[in-house]
């Protein structure tokens, strides 16, 4: 057996839901991260100081007896946003983030942003207390191939928004492409990208190839193989600019398994083992905690976790829930389709 002794990882976007799924997933991320990035697009969206305190304290009241996990709160940017308020919110310290959802991009997005330049004087503000907008890059026009929505973003609407304010902090959440982890390359400090664990292991063939499997979908989409390896190879590097953001995003299975199925794939139960078998896959175990540990909190400026946890090596593959029981009804985990030697020390294997 190998063990790998690292900083606590932190999870730089999650979705934990609400009610009874808030109540079933929290423990999972908890048990695994010490912080993460939460994502507001409920029903209703998390858009006021208001509304993520309350979210805040239900999510605390979900944690397990002793948990020292931190969610880290953020809002839901619409075109009716007051700067007033956010700003308000961050100083108190009350939130870490702004998201940004292109209206119509993706699950709970109907009150996103449908302009980008009526919620520039949001983005001015936040430029000028240094609050980080996370970006869901992708267009919503009908006419763009879903395979180069992120691409056709990052042209016609980041690009554009970064050069208009230039000292905004922005995060590309979930890249999924060449292009993305391209663009974030060629920038300077102020622009981050995170890269979820399954977009690592899975290309469009998981999805379409040998019948239609649901619980492979996700949005943004995988893409072809070179994309798949772009982003490993980014992930790998121990760049500073590339994080892990789980985009960890729970549906029962009667809502992925459907003739218009969810997008979205939970992944927080297997995560720190699946992202070893690729680390270690590509030779980089040694970039692994820069990767779930470091890059993130330098990013937010954030302190680093000074507790430790230990991923352990097995002969035999661990083992897995597929499924987890929530009071909503059953939720498929992400399954890799390879086995699985690492877990982190005292998990059940």
């Amino acid at each position: 057996m190998t063990t790998l002794t690292i900083r606590r990882p932190d999870d730089w976007h999650v979705h934990l839901r609400d009610g009874a799924m808030l109540q079933a997933v929290t423990p999972h991320t908890a048990a695994h991260f010490a912080r993460a990035i939460i994502m507001p697009n409920l029903v209703p969206p998390v858009v006021t100081r208001a509304d993520a305190a309350a979210y805040r304290q239900r999510i605390m009241a979900a944690l397990p007896q002793g948990s020292d996990f931190t969610p880290l709160m953020t809002l839901y940017l619409t075109e009716a946003t007051d700067p007033a308020d956010v700003e308000t919110a961050f100083r108190a310290g009350e939130i870490s983030a702004v998201k940004l959802y292109p209206a119509g991009a993706t699950t709970n997005s109907q009150s996103g942003v449908r302009d980008i330049r009526k919620v520039y004087p949001v983005l001015e503000r936040m430029a000028e207390i240094g609050l980080t907008l996370c970006v869901h890059g992708e267009v919503t026009d009908p006419s763009i191939d879903i395979f180069d929505r992120e691409a056709v973003f990052i042209e016609r609407v980041l690009d554009p928004m970064r050069r208009a304010i230039p000292g905004l902090r922005v995060v590309m959440e979930h890249v999924t492409t060449k292009d993305g982890v391209d663009y974030a390359l060629s920038q300077d400090e102020n622009l981050a990208a995170t890269i979820t664990t399954h977009h690592l292991i899975i290309n469009r063939n998981a999805i379409l190839a040998g019948g239609i499997r649901p619980h492979y979908y996700c949005l943004p989409v995988a893409k072809r193989e070179m994309h798949r390896l772009a982003l490993r190879a980014a992930a790998t590097s121990g760049d500073p600019r590339f994080f892990l953001g789980t985009d960890s995003a729970p549906h029962t299975d009667p809502l992925k398994e459907c003739a218009c199925g969810c997008a979205g794939i939970f992944s927080s139960i297997n995560t720190m083992g699946c992202l070893a078998h690729v680390f270690e896959q590509d030779g980089a175990l040694d970039r692994l905690e820069a990767f779930v540990s470091l890059n993130g909190p330098a990013f937010y400026r954030l302190p680093v976790n000074e507790a430790r946890v230990t991923l352990q090596r097995h002969d035999e593959p661990v083992t897995f829930p597929d499924k987890i029981e929530t009071g909503d009804g059953p939720v498929t985990v992400f399954d890799p389709m390879f086995p699985i030697h690492w877990n982190l020390a005292g998990e059940a294997g």
